[in-house]
């Protein structure tokens, strides 16, 4: 069976940085744009475990294609940070790695992210990957960790509207209603991005964010209404409030909703474009 993306924490140590060197020689192999050497690296018997974060899986040929063409596409580095890693034991290794995959095409640098899993196993000298369990490269870095309360159930939203509204209009802000819950991946993507060094120097110059938790779809939704939020367009859903609490926008097309799928100028187009001031 193909383990969870993110296992139990209580079987992980937490270190700074990895530091294991058959992930080096991957990493080495992914920069190079060595497919050869990356098949090395891979286990033959029996077939690596390999399938996306919906647990589809794929074949290895693709796995190869995926990382030995970005050199191609002008990757200049990729830069692992190591969410877990497990604890040392005989022959096996597991890592959970967030990627940052930097480019250069001419003179216009771009980011890429990879959330991934990678589960080794030694054989004698040699350590061959047997399972992978990795998201696609998108522009927006993809939470590993689900956990993050986003989203309290606790919280009166009108109450907290209300409160927002205020400190908006000492502040000269307006105010970002999001609505979602925290069982919506991309509500935790959107939530990340703002919290992005690309993003969040916009959103706290500008907006005061309020989350409105809509349950399993069945809560506070007079309060989506209030705002001509359509939730059944998918969530996230965004609405922006100038300080006085005037409504000045709702999302109707569902434009958050696909979040994974978005870049970072996108999402600061649309900040710049509502900012105070600007419309």
């Amino acid at each position: 069976m193909v383990m969870p993306l993110l296992a139990s924490t209580a079987a992980f140590a937490r270190p700074a940085a990895p530091n294991f060197t058959p992930f080096e020689q991957w990493r080495a192999a992914v920069m190079a744009g060595d497919s050869a050497a990356l098949a090395s690296l891979y286990s033959r018997t029996p077939e690596p475990q390999l399938t996306s974060l919906s647990n589809k899986p794929f074949p290895l040929s693709d796995e190869l294609a995926f990382w030995s063409s970005l050199k191609a596409k002008g990757l200049v580095t990729v830069l692992a940070d190591l969410v877990q890693e497990s604890e040392p034991q005989p022959n096996v290794h597991l890592l959970v790695l967030q990627l940052t995959l930097n480019y250069k095409a001419g003179t216009t640098p771009r980011k890429e992210f990879v959330a991934l899993v990678q589960g080794w196993h030694q054989e004698g000298d040699h350590w061959s990957i047997v399972l992978v369990q990795r998201t696609a490269a998108t522009r927006l870095r993809q939470p590993l960790d689900r956990s993050k309360e986003i989203y309290s159930a606790a919280i009166d939203a009108n109450t907290e509207i209300v409160e927002a509204v205020r400190t908006a209009s000492a502040s000269h802000k307006r105010v970002l209603l999001v609505f979602g819950g925290n069982w919506c991946f991309d509500c935790h993507v959107l939530d990340e991005a703002f919290h992005s060094p690309e993003i969040a120097p916009t959103v706290n110059k500008s907006f005061i964010v309020v989350h409105v938790d809509i349950g399993r779809m069945d809560k506070n939704l007079d309060v989506a209404q209030k705002y001509d939020v359509p939730l059944d367009r998918g969530v996230p859903a965004v609405a922006v409030l100038d300080s006085d609490g005037k409504l000045l926008f709702s999302q109707k097309r569902g434009e958050f909703e696909a979040a994974r799928s978005m870049a970072p100028e996108d999402i600061l187009d649309f900040l710049h474009k509502w900012a105070p001031g600007k419309s």
